[in-house]
């Protein structure tokens, strides 16, 4: 097979209909909305609605609470880091923080900080990290393997308006 002889399964693409083309069409006249009424016409907006009735999202209790004060730390394993190690993306001399690991490709963003995990195996010689946060684990990997974990101060939160 080659690429100019690729193609759909037959069926597998479905032209839309063509609603309101004439009688013969089979979906001519009302265009199949029925007759009448709030949902014949264009600019209809009912979602949850229920003929007067309470609607549900409304009639359940709200449960939970969301936290947007939060921090929203980005997690990088350590056998993630030893992989970028061994395939010379990431220099073992260098300080290790958010921008090199983005630079390396293990991370998007940074959002509010890094936070170090330990999954994976890690056995790279006197490495030194700055990051918002790690686990236990990890930090026994890295002080094992001769590096260290320095940790950043956390962005102060906005102050209230007096």
């Amino acid at each position: 097979m080659k690429l100019n002889e690729l193609k759909d399964n037959p069926g597998a693409r479905k032209e839309r209909m063509r609603v309101g083309r004439g009688i013969g069409s089979g979906k001519g006249k009302t265009g199949g909305r029925g007759v009448k009424g709030q949902t014949s016409r264009t600019g209809v907006s009912i979602n949850g609605f229920e003929g007067g009735q309470m609607p549900l999202h409304r009639r359940i209790p709200k449960r939970g609470f969301t936290n947007h004060m939060r921090k929203n730390y980005v997690v990088v394993n350590l056998g993630e880091i030893q992989k970028a190690i061994d395939a010379k993306k990431i220099d073992a001399a260098a300080v290790i923080d958010a921008a090199v690991l983005i630079a390396a490709g293990l991370l998007r963003r940074a959002d509010d900080g890094v936070r170090l995990l330990a999954k994976g195996d890690f056995a790279a010689p006197n490495l030194k990290f700055l990051v918002a946060g790690a686990s236990a684990p990890a930090m026994a990997a890295v002080e094992n393997a001769g590096g260290t974990v320095e940790f950043l101060k956390p962005k102060a939160a906005p102050e209230a308006a007096a």
